[in-house]
């Protein structure tokens, strides 16, 4: 048995290769299925039944065409209020449109299509980074460029646009009919989700998985509050609604610190749970909320006393719309020179940005020269590949495009199948509308696997008329592979900053941060304090998702990442650590003395110098007295891990 054991830890995959395999189980979306089955295939459809089968012509291209935009509009709406889905699919309209007509110009051989490809890129790179409703709409204009330089038809070019607007139209229509058939109010909802996660965190048996619920109720507190926030400055018909909804998110505050620091203390508050739950489903209109409010608690530890008051202060304010409306004290900042930086800083300002701009632009630029030289009937494949792999908001680049290249590799094999045995005939809708169902899970299980069924789709699609081809099956394995091998060597392998575990600006953004959190929490108002809170857990939500991305790379990048994971941690527990010295104050506790505070500054301020100097560190050790002492000690800890870590700390050099 002990033998056994041994050979199972020898095989056991490394940790990389686990992180680029994981797939998600997420419930089937039944409804966006249904949409995806129905959408998708329906222009072509249409133009099979006008043309009276799968004959090679313009009725057919039309419909082409359409499906092309169906499949646009299909994808680009997610989780959320009706008004950014819609956002959404205009961006995928427009974009896509763009593409087109910009795909038309770098049709042929020559310099010119390569230098429309090339300018093409840099504008994709830019705006993809100005918000994700943009980054998708930068997408399909990458996607539909690639498609239209090589997709040549008897149909002109507007007659093209036209029905590719009236696929997205189509698709459009299908997504309203899907929100009017469905209950519920997405921004409601996303405040609910917060209380659910609070009950998720009181609930977590030990250690671990109170970390996880943590993460969980920050992730659903930005969501929420990036949700109400956005709907109220952007859609002036429910102001008043909106803003009751950010009073209980603002009123939810002291509840979110004492639900941490009741978790960090491991005090069990089992009687708030159902009340929490309770809070989430009068928000959710499931049910009304009980009418008796639980009482004060007077003794106990502190912690749990300061959950059951957070329970009451929201319980006021979710029932009395009055109190709702009076909470919402917080406005985002909307003036124009404030978006206009923030614009700057994120596009073309940023030397991160730069720096992709010019590595999409090299590898579409060569995917294009590739386009011209390869002996195939329809290279831009080569294109769309290299599109799809290197967009910059899906994670690493490595790990999709090995699942791009295993996931098309599937679908292709998928797709040349159903031709060959179905190839001419209209029953090949079917298999098409049977994938595009899928999609819509694939999507949140896994990029690859997503591949695997939106290449038959594609495939369908373009290549309809064509009956049992080897050669085509052959054309679109190589084309792939091609693509891959172009974004891995163009795009990956000769940066030099591929090499490194850049973290370093997430790093920076997280020690800022939690220095500012450390100030408001002792020095600031409640109002200071829970904004400080709050971008102090974002910047944390940001290293962890920098983290994650870098372990699905290959050693050396994944092995130096990884052995920073215990400083991530310590940096969360020293979070956790404020927020539950937050409490103790409230509860009486003596308020720390300042000087000891901004002694307790300097030495979260000196994390990231220890990480960016190759010199010896300070490593006296931090004193604090009081309800500092534990927010002292993670702080230390932080400090020796860094100092443990010391040769690995080239890995955060180059970004700030």
């Amino acid at each position: 048995m002990g033998g056994d054991g041994g050979l199972s830890r020898g095989l056991h995959a490394p940790a990389w290769l686990e992180e680029l395999a994981r797939t998600g189980r997420p419930p089937v979306p039944w409804r966006d299925a249904v949409r995806f089955a129905v959408a998708i295939p329906a222009p072509l459809a249409v133009a099979v039944a006008v043309g009276g089968g799968i004959e090679p012509g313009t009725t057919l291209s039309a419909g082409t065409f359409g499906t092309m935009g169906a499949l646009a509009a299909t994808l680009a709406p997610q989780a959320g209020p009706q008004r950014d889905k819609l956002r959404r699919i205009a961006a995928a309209g427009a974009f896509g449109t763009l593409g087109l007509l910009a795909g038309g110009l770098a049709t042929g051989d020559g310099w010119v299509p390569v230098a429309v490809i090339a300018l093409i890129a840099v504008l994709a790179a830019g705006i993809s980074r100005i918000d994700a409703t943009m980054s998708f709409g930068s997408l399909q204009l990458l996607i539909y460029t690639a498609l239209s330089s090589g997709l040549l038809t008897s149909l002109s070019w507007h007659t093209e646009v036209a029905f590719f607007l009236l696929g997205a139209v189509w698709a459009t229509l299908t997504t309203l009919v899907q929100h009017r058939t469905e209950g519920g109010d997405p921004d409601r909802a996303a405040v609910a989700a917060v209380f659910t996660r609070i009950a998720d965190l009181l609930e977590a048996e030990d250690a671990p998985h109170a970390e996880a619920a943590r993460r969980e109720l920050t992730t659903a507190l930005n969501d929420a509050y990036d949700r109400v926030i956005r709907s109220r400055s952007h859609h002036a018909g429910r102001v008043r609604e909106l803003s009751e909804l950010a009073g209980v998110l603002n009123s939810a505050a002291p509840l979110v610190e004492a639900a941490v620091a009741a978790a960090r203390a491991r005090v069990p508050a089992d009687d708030d749970v159902a009340a929490v739950r309770d809070l989430a489903a009068a928000l959710t209109g499931a049910r009304e909320l009980p009418a008796g409010r639980p009482p004060a608690v007077e003794d106990g530890h502190r912690a749990r006393r300061a959950v059951r008051h957070g329970v009451r202060l929201v319980w006021n304010v979710v029932g009395d719309p009055e109190e709702r409306a009076g909470a919402a004290a917080e406005r985002p900042e909307t003036d124009l020179g404030s978006r206009l930086r923030d614009l700057a800083d994120r596009t073309m300002a940023s030397a991160d940005s730069r720096a992709f701009a010019v590595r999409l632009a090299l590898c579409m630029s060569i995917a294009e020269i590739a386009r011209q030289l390869l002996p195939t009937e329809r290279p831009y494949w080569v294109l769309l590949t290299v599109a799809i792999v290197l967009k910059p908001d899906f994670g690493s680049v490595f790990g999709r495009a090995v699942q791009r290249g295993a996931g098309t590799l599937v679908g292709v094999l998928l797709g040349s199948a159903l031709l060959a045995l179905l190839g001419g005939s209209a029953w090949l809708l079917v298999p098409m509308a049977l994938s595009a169902a899928v999609l819509p899970w694939a999507r949140a299980a896994n990029f690859g696997l997503f591949s695997v069924f939106q290449t038959p789709v594609i495939l369908l699609m373009l290549d309809l008329t064509l009956t049992d081809d080897a050669g085509l099956v052959a054309e679109r394995l190589v084309d792939t592979l091609i693509g891959c091998a172009i974004v891995l060597v163009f795009g990956y392998l000769l940066w030099p900053q591929t090499f490194r575990a850049q973290l370093g600006r997430a790093l920076h953004d997280a020690t800022v941060a939690l220095d500012e959190f450390v100030e408001a929490a002792f020095t600031g108002s409640p109002a200071d304090r829970r904004r400080a809170r709050r971008r102090n857990y974002r910047a944390l939500t940001e290293l962890q998702t920098q983290l994650q991305r870098r372990l699905a790379e290959p050693p050396p990048i994944s092995t130096r990442a990884a052995a920073w994971w215990p400083v991530i941690v310590a940096l969360e527990r020293t979070s956790d650590a404020v927020t539950e010295a937050v409490i103790a104050t409230r509860e009486g506790e003596p308020v720390p003395d300042l000087a000891q505070v901004a002694v307790l500054r300097r030495a979260i301020r000196r994390l990231e110098d220890d990480v960016r100097t190759t010199g010896t560190t300070d490593d006296a050790e931090l004193h604090a007295e009081g309800v500092l002492a534990p927010v002292a000690r993670e702080v230390d800890t932080a400090r020796r891990l860094l100092r443990d870590n010391a040769p690995g700390r080239r890995s955060f050099r180059g970004r700030r």
